[in-house]
């Protein structure tokens, strides 16, 4: 027997039809406390003086991990239903981490907006793997809130015009392409400069969202959306995460009994009057090393020492208490 759905008709049209779902009050402001409490020390920051906030945006190591099941059931549950069952989703997928996204702002930003087509951070997720129409590393686009995010408060801003756009370049392209886009044997297919496949695109499409929300709401995304960092002009504090969902197989779009997963389907929509059902891959599936890999290193070994002298100096002070 099938599990009863959690989403609602409206939720599953709305995705069906724009790509994306906000799941609302998927955790409570306790549990986001819970996970960004020693963030400032993380960041080696300090949360009354912007004078120190000198990066825009922290993509952060993470140090702990927990189940998004018990995190976030809601969220978790449609996670579920969008992909067509807990069953076809990595076990791995479950974990969510304290990775955390952190944008703060510039001084030279604050109180500018941009707009989206002035952005330049465009793309699509998956920087680890060589992209199929079908490929299996990236089932979702999952988006959780840790703090509150008011319009030109850092929000991500999303493309829903663009899915069909890339699906297309996809399906032209079964010998893979790179994660920014470059078809296999083109130059940059290895090592492209900059995102300019993507920032092209944004500039082609006019519907953009902004992913604004309270403390433990939770975007639930196609894996084609194309998104961007803003600017946060408000400068006020805004965490995020981007728990990566996979597939224990690829998508596919030539099902015998029809049982495609919501995602399947937001696919095949895009790339409706093609033959799709006949798609397939021409070259073998490959992982990318992606060059964040080597910074979060470095970044999670500096947190770690701000982290153990915190320690150190609170041990201190109990012991010259005592």
């Amino acid at each position: 027997m099938a599990p009863a759905s959690v989403l609602t008709p409206e939720e599953k049209e709305h995705f069906l039809t724009h790509g994306w779902i906000k799941i609302p009050s998927a955790f409570t402001k306790e549990q986001s406390e819970r996970v960004t409490g020693n963030v400032w020390t993380r960041l080696g920051f300090d949360p009354q003086d912007k004078t120190t906030w000198t990066r825009l945006r922290t993509n952060m190591p993470f140090h702990h991990e927990f189940d998004a099941s018990d995190f976030a059931p809601r969220a978790w549950a449609a996670i579920c239903e969008l992909c067509g069952g807990e069953d076809r989703i990595s076990p791995a997928s479950k974990v969510w981490k304290d990775s955390l996204i952190v944008n703060l702002g510039t001084v030279e930003g604050e109180g500018k907006p941009m707009a989206p087509k002035d952005l330049d951070g465009w793309h699509v997720d998956g920087d680890f793997f060589v992209h199929y129409l079908d490929s299996p590393e990236q089932g979702l686009l999952v988006t959780p809130l840790f703090t509150n995010i008011a319009p030109s408060g850092g929000g991500t801003v999303i493309c829903p015009d663009a899915i069909p756009k890339a699906a297309k370049h996809l399906y032209d392209h079964p010998e893979g392409v790179s994660p920014r886009m470059t078809p296999r044997g083109q130059p940059g297919f290895c090592n492209e400069p900059d995102l300019a496949w993507f920032n092209s695109l944004a500039r082609s499409c006019d519907n953009f969202v902004e992913a604004t929300g309270n403390v433990g709401d939770v975007y639930l995304m196609h894996p084609l959306m194309l998104h961007s960092a803003s600017d946060n002009a408000l400068r006020n504090v805004r965490i995020i995460t981007n728990p990566p969902v996979s597939l224990k197989e690829p998508f596919r779009f030539d099902r015998e009994d029809g049982d495609y997963s919501l995602v399947e389907q937001v696919t095949m929509r895009a790339l409706s009057g093609m033959n799709v059902k006949g798609w397939k891959i021409a070259m073998p599936r490959e992982a990318v090393v992606p060059e964040r890999v080597r910074i979060q290193e470095q970044m999670k070994r500096e947190e770690e020492e701000r982290l153990a002298a915190l320690q150190a100096g609170t041990s201190q002070q109990i012991s010259a208490a005592a």
